[in-house]
């Protein structure tokens, strides 16, 4: 980890501060004036860019806690400590951007602790809710030493520290979970899904296109990241993480293009109109391309060509989270629905509020710390 001291981005701060404040006016209208007043959603479209962009997108996004926690706590790749608190953050902030997106979304958001009480284990969306809070909890534990070290508190930090491997156990097995049940809640609406996209192994490719995404979400944050904290990140780590995404990217494409030979749809890729302009992109955009870029040892010597590559993978999965959980949704015969402006401006407003939160840790917390490795190897050790 190379020290390179910055200014903080003060313009970029004042911006993303802007839309954030934007977004705050906004959700008090919702609260004050009910969903109408600020959404196109009706009875004969129960969900639209909130749910298939806040949630179906931002929980993938934030899968590069528990894959990069994974990776280095439990399978000992040590040499990645240096960008493991920052995967932790940026999940951390993903989770609670989805609960505010969801407390927006919900039409009686008082309500969103029944679930607590009110048990329907037969349904998805349940298995979903309880994992998002324990994930969130976990992740607060997780990401907990970082703001402890900032303080000099040795006590809880130890106390943190003696449990730290069964957390990250238990946000593994959390996040494998619910990656997958999003995938399980579109299993019921068999009728309602193009066939370019249902598929009775959605919950397996969700988790595949999650653990990718978030491989590649590190990579970006890292990068961008280390300009804020003045911290730049070792371009061998880089290589490393750009090497395990060709494999990644490869899984994916072999899972995506068997199921579809498997059911006999191959040929709806190229018949198919505008649903199979939407599938090209997102596959040639967030999967094919990136997969070649990435295999080339020119790309991966190269910090902004890793820094793009890993861009065009992101744009894919939110791509391929729209296409499936929105554009390729059918709506209600006699519904059409197209998001609001003010449900734009939500979503952008907690992204800027998300990025903000992850620039100001980034400076004032030891996200980057120096003293990883050695750590990792006695957490290892114990």
């Amino acid at each position: 980890m190379i020290s390179d001291k910055r200014p903080f981005p003060r313009v970029s701060t004042i911006i993303l501060g802007a839309l954030a404040t934007i977004g705050l006016a906004t959700a008090i209208i919702r609260f004050d004036r009910g969903l109408g007043a600020i959404t196109n959603l009706e009875d004969g479209r129960a969900w639209g860019l909130w749910i298939s962009f806040d949630l179906y997108c931002g929980v993938a996004l934030a899968a590069g806690g528990f894959v990069m926690a994974g990776a280095v706590y439990i399978f000992g790749l040590k040499k990645y400590y240096s960008v493991v608190r920052s995967a932790i953050l940026t999940a951390f902030l993903g989770y609670l951007m989805v609960i505010i997106a969801l407390l927006v979304d919900l039409g009686q958001p008082w309500r969103i602790w029944h679930m607590i009480i009110y048990w329907n284990p037969h349904s998805p969306l349940f298995e979903v809710g309880w994992c998002v809070l324990l994930y969130t909890t976990v992740l607060s534990l997780e990401f907990s030493p970082t703001v402890f070290e900032r303080f000099n508190m040795t006590v809880p930090l130890n106390w943190i520290r003696t449990i730290q491997i069964p957390l990250i156990i238990a946000g593994i097995i959390l996040s494998t979970l619910h990656q997958s049940s999003l995938g399980s809640v579109l299993l019921m609406m068999p009728d309602k899904i193009h066939p370019l996209w249902f598929s009775p192994v959605l919950p397996v490719l969700f988790f595949l296109s999650a653990v990718t995404a978030g491989v590649a979400m590190t990579m970006l944050e890292v990068s961008f990241g280390s300009r804020a904290s003045g911290h730049r990140v070792d371009l061998e780590i880089l290589r490393g993480l750009g090497k395990a995404m060709v494999y990644l990217l490869a899984l994916f494409l072999a899972a995506r293009l068997g199921d579809l030979l498997a059911a006999g749809k191959l040929e709806l890729i190229f018949i198919s109109g505008r649903y199979s302009l939407m599938f090209l992109l997102e596959t040639g955009i967030g999967v094919i391309l990136p997969l070649i870029l990435f295999s080339l040892p020119a790309v991966r010597k190269s910090r902004k060509a890793l820094l793009w590559s890993s861009l065009l993978v992101i744009v894919g999965l939110v791509l391929h989270r729209l296409n499936v959980s929105l554009i390729a949704l059918m709506p209600r015969t006699g519904t059409f629905y197209f998001p609001h402006p003010l449900e734009f401006v939500i979503s952008i407003s907690i992204v800027a509020a998300g990025i903000l939160a992850y620039l100001m840790a980034g400076r004032y917390l030891p996200v980057m710390s120096q003293k990883g490795e050695m750590e990792a190897a006695s957490i290892k050790n114990t």
